[in-house]
């Protein structure tokens, strides 16, 4: 807390950058082939019931990120940069920032792309980009650049992208992923300065296709995507070969009508028991479903009323590994908030909840939802938690979370204010297993300014 003045100070700043801005469509062209764009976010969270197992029942948080993307274009071929700076501050002793806070002064995104029009047929179009970039793929629930966690994902590759005539759309890529530097906790409770790496160790790549349905009702889409890792002489891992086949149906939301989104993932592969060299390696058999309909009233707030449910396997005792992984999906969307709540990720989860979201004006949008919670096993830690217990005797419910958001555009697409809270009221699996947190239910809570240009 007593880097809130230095917080203040940058607000300032901020704002009166906001203020000043040329333009209200969230970029300054600086000359006919430049482009400037970037944000200021200032946020504090608060947390109070504590469901991590043996950390203090008390945690807070102040974090900063600055961005800055410049694109020139000097012709058929665009040059493209993004600096990315996550900074944390007035973390307590049981709550030193990890690397999803903390990424000072990071170029995120430095690539090269070009469009070439027709290169497969009257109207088809393909893009081509290499360098570091950040990748949103299909839902974003395996690969995703994450906005509400302080830090992002960054991907150094290539992708191609085709659309053709009929709106068929196809994406290929291979990355090597963005390993987040430091990870010495002193060094990231200190904001200190070091340059991601990507090598060989981590590799992520595969494909997606999309396609309107019949009548243009919605769309279909099915993807691939592999992760491989091994171990480097500073990084022990689990040795993952990853291979995650998914479908996806979606109908986009449209007043006085039903809409849905159905997407099942196969996830097969291996992995490491454990970091140890000689622990034995597991035959990966998981999957994850997400199914939600939902009805847009007719109304001038916009109101849309669903259902929604998640499954997500988890381990297993056996010779398979089955609890899924999500990669580098994103979990605000559907799930929770990240930043120091982060309790709930595509993993050892079921659950069923209703959601409730409007927009009463062009500058205000909310929404609250709440949802049950199930372990899909026992014996596997719940979730992102770190609740477990191994004999099973806790059961499988672990209780219920009830969440809402507001965001209001205080000046419009220059200054926007975010609320954001969450209860999570532990039951079953949360409140009895061994090693469960005895502070009572977790109350989350979250506000920030976002200032653009």
């Amino acid at each position: 807390m007593n880097n809130a003045p230095l917080m203040i100070t940058v607000l300032g700043a901020a704002l009166a950058l906001a203020e000043t801005a040329c333009g209200q469509d969230g970029g300054t062209r600086w000359s006919g082939d430049l482009d400037v764009n970037g944000s200021f976010r200032v946020r504090y969270e608060a947390l109070q019931g504590q469901f991590r197992p043996d950390r203090p029942p008390r945690d807070d948080l102040w974090s900063l990120r600055s961005t800055l993307f410049v694109q020139w274009n000097p012709g058929p071929f665009r040059v493209a940069g993004e600096i990315y700076d996550s900074r944390a501050f007035g973390a307590g002793p049981g709550g030193a920032p990890t690397t999803w806070e903390v990424n000072v002064l990071e170029p995120v995104q430095l690539y090269v792309a070009s469009d070439f029009d027709g290169a497969l047929g009257k109207e088809s179009r393909l893009s081509l980009q290499a360098g570091r970039f950040t990748l949103n793929l299909g839902s974003r629930r395996l690969v995703a650049a994450d906005d509400y966690r302080n830090t992002t994902n960054g991907y150094t590759g290539v992708r191609a992208d085709l659309r053709l005539a009929n709106r068929t759309r196809a994406t290929v890529f291979y990355t090597l992923p963005q390993q987040r530097r430091p990870e010495d906790p002193e060094a990231l409770r200190k904001n200190s300065f070091e340059l991601d790496r990507e090598d060989g160790s981590q590799r992520l790549y595969g494909g997606y296709v999309s396609r309107p349905l019949p009548g243009g009702a919605g769309l279909a889409e099915a993807g691939y995507v592999r992760f491989r890792e091994t171990d480097t002489r500073d990084r022990p891992t689990r040795d993952r070969d990853l291979r995650s086949v998914s479908a996806r149906v979606i109908a986009d939301p449209q007043p006085g009508r039903i809409d849905y989104e159905l997407e099942l993932i196969r996830q097969t592969g291996h992995v490491r028991a454990s970091l140890q060299d000689n622990a034995p390696v597991l035959d990966v058999s998981a999957w994850f479903a997400h199914a939600d309909a939902g009805y847009s009233f007719a109304h001038p707030w916009r109101p849309r009323l669903s259902v929604e449910y998640d499954r997500a396997t988890g381990d297993d005792p056996g010779g398979r590994y089955t609890r899924f992984d999500t990669l580098f999906g994103m979990r605000r969307g559907d799930l929770a908030p990240a930043g120091i709540y982060a309790a709930l990720g595509r993993t050892n989860l079921e659950t069923l909840g209703l959601r409730l979201e409007a927009a009463p004006s062009r500058r205000l949008d909310v929404f609250a939802s709440g949802r049950a919670l199930w372990a899909d096993s026992a014996r596997d830690s719940f979730s992102t938690t770190g609740v477990r217990d191994p004999s099973g005797a806790s059961g499988r419910f672990a209780g219920y979370q009830f969440e809402g958001r507001a965001r209001y555009w205080i000046r419009p697409d220059a200054l926007r204010a975010e609320l954001n809270a969450a209860i999570l009221k532990k039951e079953g699996l949360l409140a009895e297993a061994p090693n469960a947190n005895p502070s009572g239910d977790t109350h989350y809570v979250s506000l920030a300014l976002t200032a653009s240009f």
